[in-house]
């Protein structure tokens, strides 16, 4: 199994690339979670993409945002593993080169995510700190999480 990815900035994508993700996410979060909410979110275009592949095929991507656009610190969002590959471990494989993405395009310091509850446990294994309540978004439960 080749493994490998590359991070690019909005204008960077191609429009394939583009169309992937955006379809992507749109069959994981709005169609597999049974939630429709506005995807595009106008932070995309400020934000650099993690695009994964396994075999050269679209695995999976991650949103590396800038810090003061969805919270104070950097930010990690829009996680996710195409249903045909998970099961791999690609998750965590996803998530540190995301975490390593954000150190080498905005610095270290802290990063903030809002996770979906369920997952906390998974984020809690690479770092991450439950911060606050629980909170709804969109119908699904939530809490923010720092990694120092």
């Amino acid at each position: 199994m080749t493994l490998n990815y590359c991070i690019k900035s909005f204008d960077e994508l191609t429009n394939n690339e583009l169309y992937n993700l955006l379809r992507l996410r749109s069959e994981i979060f709005v169609v597999e979670q049974n939630c429709a909410y506005l995807d595009l979110d106008n932070k995309d275009q400020k934000s650099f993409h993690l695009l994964y592949y396994v075999n050269n095929e679209f695995a999976g991507s991650t949103r590396l945002v800038p810090a003061g656009l969805s919270f104070k610190e950097i930010s990690i969002g829009r996680v996710v593993i195409a249903g045909s590959h998970r099961g791999l471990g690609l998750g965590v494989k996803l998530m540190e080169a995301a975490i390593e993405g954000c150190q080498q395009k905005f610095g270290n310091g802290p990063i903030r995510i809002g996770a979906q509850y369920h997952l906390s446990k998974f984020y809690q294994s690479l770092g991450f700190v439950e911060q606050g309540e629980q909170y709804d978004e969109d119908g699904i439960p939530h809490i923010e999480m720092l990694r120092a």
